[in-house]
């Protein structure tokens, strides 16, 4: 017993140790955002701000239009969020539920793709793009990761623990493949759907390559796309850009929070490790 709870205390200290390992570089990030220039520079380099300034956040804000820049980024992530939970959740119900042929080739096909990198298929999406118009637009950053491999198969299996007793007592009730859809598989997927909706709102907040590749108008800029204004030819201005990136990591805490329940209960009925 002694040797059980013993082993469970040097697991608690590795992980304590682990996580702050994770953390420190975030809290030095988050600390240096106080500093003054003469302690940003300062070497040996202090961790604690002496005195603590607002000026590199005023600063930042002063030199940019930052306000539209975070419009432009919330509208794009939080469009692309629904559409990659309303486009995904129907495919891996058609790939959980329906039994059609070529449907395990289909699979296969989506998962195959999560090999390819985005460096990969750039160019042709670009050229898709520039073809419909879209080229310089938020739809341009809206659309191409509206569907995702990674949600098709995660919501796929999840529903696979779904009794098709319950879809065919429903269709015998009169029920339409629309009405359960959803009434019936969106409220069961919610878990599954907030661990999706945290990875997409993250993974379209933080972007920057396509952004980059798919925006050109200053004025549509994302918020990555406008903290690397920061970073000139041959200096940087570290405070400015350490105050937004403190800044920019705000939403996603947030979403998180709201999320946090369902996504822990998402990850463990999913079979994530």
């Amino acid at each position: 017993m002694e040797l059980k709870a013993s082993a469970k205390a040097v697991l608690y200290i590795l992980l304590i140790v682990m996580a702050a390992m994770w953390l420190f570089p975030v809290l030095w990030i988050v600390i240096s955002s106080f500093k003054t220039n003469n302690d940003l520079y300062s070497f040996p380099p202090r961790f604690w701000p002496e005195p603590m300034t607002f000026e590199h956040f005023t600063a930042a804000f002063q030199k940019g239009n930052f306000g539209q820049y975070f419009i432009n980024s919330t509208i794009v992530t939080v469009s692309s969020t629904i559409l990659l939970l309303l486009i995904n959740s129907m495919a891996g119900f058609a790939l959980a539920k329906y039994k059609f042929r070529g449907a395990a080739v289909l699979l296969v096909g989506f998962v195959s793709t999560l090999m390819i990198p985005l460096e990969v298929i750039m160019i042709p999406i670009f050229k898709v793009l520039s073809f419909l118009g879209l080229f310089n637009s938020l739809l341009a950053l809206i659309i191409p990761p509206a569907a995702t491999p990674t949600g098709v198969f995660l919501i796929r299996q999840y529903l696979l623990t779904v009794p098709d007793e319950l879809l065919e007592a429903a269709r015998m009730d009169g029920a339409s493949e629309w009405r359960i859809y959803s009434q019936i598989i969106l409220p069961i997927c919610k878990p599954i759907l907030a661990v999706l909706a945290i990875f997409s709102f993250m993974w379209r907040w933080d972007d920057f390559l396509w952004p980059l590749i798919g925006i050109s108008d200053p004025s549509l800029y994302t918020i990555q796309l406008a903290l690397s204004n920061f970073i000139g030819e041959f200096n940087v201005d570290w405070g400015s850009l350490l105050a937004m990136s403190v800044i920019t990591m705000i939403p996603v805490l947030v979403v998180f929070v709201i999320f946090q329940r369902q996504f822990v209960s998402g990850m463990v009925t999913s079979g994530m490790k």
